[in-house]
């Protein structure tokens, strides 16, 4: 009951007249050479309190890979018990026009056995960007929000997520990512979400601060032709940021989680004429064994008779029209004076969408 209340008021809110806001214009896209880029690198976290990877494969190819740097060679044949080190996969993010000497947090998880984190410090591992280039250098100490605990018997206790840590600005920039924004001819700028009418008005919004600037190319692509230099195009770039508009209205979507019940129903949605009907059964059985006793001195035994009662119960079925071109808010009324269970309520919007009533997408995640 509560939860279908939620959803209601959530819903009721979503219903009410909001004005059309003007948007920024960088909330909406970006520019296309202003973007970040992922990195990623493969190392090991050393001191560990034998929680590490033990006899991992890759975890002792990786050890000896370290210690030949570090001039120490590992006899052949020989694989170390490694309990107090952990093979892990580095990740992280390369801000737009970063430069060498600045720093970035990374991500360390594990790819073994390794139970926990906590309290590991990273060996000096490179990231590396999707071109095979070394852009960023990543180490130190691990800051690890989970934690690990297991007993002698085999009990185990665990919260949150010890196999993954974090290190605050724990890589140095080594190189930067070129941009061509500053030389190129033509400079591109992407909304977030294709819609024509909103390229359209953004369009029109650029070429009425700086006339015939902005072509659209597609209904996510604007074409920019922006004087060359780097000083001047950042201006320009800062100006055309800050220009509002109205973008156009979302599309009409239903959107379902079938595992919560959770129900969104955006404002453009709208339902044809339809009538719906909705009643529940309940089936009930209760068990209620009797113990039967033998009789006096004799050598019959104790026993249980099963005492089954079966009943079932129908809500009356009430029927809720909805008439022509009807708003979210009367969608919402008439689905709560049903009295849908969410899990009702979900079979109510597909049955309309399968009708034909309900215009709008209906998404089920």
């Amino acid at each position: 009951m509560i939860r279908r209340l939620a959803i209601f008021f959530v819903a009721l809110l979503a219903s009410l007249p909001v004005p059309a806001a003007a948007e920024r214009v960088r909330d909406l896209g970006q520019f296309q050479s202003v973007r970040s880029n992922q990195l990623t690198g493969y190392g090991i976290v050393v001191g560990l309190d034998g929680s590490g990877d033990d006899n991992f494969a890759y975890l002792t190819q990786a050890m000896r890979g370290v210690s030949g740097r570090l001039g120490l060679q590992l006899p052949p044949g020989v694989n170390p018990a490694l309990k107090n080190a952990a093979a892990v996969i580095i990740t992280a993010e390369l801000p737009a026009f970063a430069k060498p000497g600045q720093r970035i947090d990374v991500t360390v998880s594990t790819m073994g056995k390794a139970k926990s984190l906590r309290g590991g410090a990273l060996v000096m591992t490179p990231l590396y960007g999707a071109d095979g280039q070394i852009y960023a250098m990543a180490q130190g100490n691990l800051a690890v929000g989970g934690l690990g605990v297991s007993g002698k018997d085999g009990s185990k206790l665990t919260v949150n997520v010890p196999t993954v840590g974090r290190i605050a600005d724990g890589a140095t920039v080594e190189q930067a990512v070129t941009s061509n924004f500053d030389f190129s001819e033509v400079l591109r700028w992407n909304l977030y979400y294709a819609d024509f009418l909103t390229i359209s008005r953004v369009r029109d919004a650029i070429n009425g601060a700086y006339p015939g600037m902005a072509q659209v190319e597609d209904g996510v692509t604007l074409a920019l032709m922006l004087p060359p230099g780097a000083n001047t195009r950042a201006e320009i770039m800062a100006r055309i940021e800050m220009l509002e508009i109205n973008p156009a209205e979302r599309a009409a979507k239903v959107v379902i989680n079938s595992r919560t019940g959770t129900i969104v129903i955006s404002s453009a949605v709208r339902l044809a004429p339809a009538a719906i009907s909705h009643g529940s059964l309940v089936v009930r059985i209760d068990e209620n064994p009797m113990v039967v006793q033998p009789a006096p001195f004799s050598r019959g035994r104790t026993a249980l008779e099963p005492n089954s009662t079966i009943s079932a119960s129908q809500q009356d079925n009430v029927v809720s029209r909805i008439g022509p071109g009807a708003s979210l808010a009367e969608v919402v009324d008439a689905l709560n004076a049903l009295g849908a269970s969410p899990a009702d309520l979900v079979a109510i919007l597909e049955g309309l969408k399968q009708a034909g009533s309900l215009t709008a997408e209906l998404v089920i995640i």
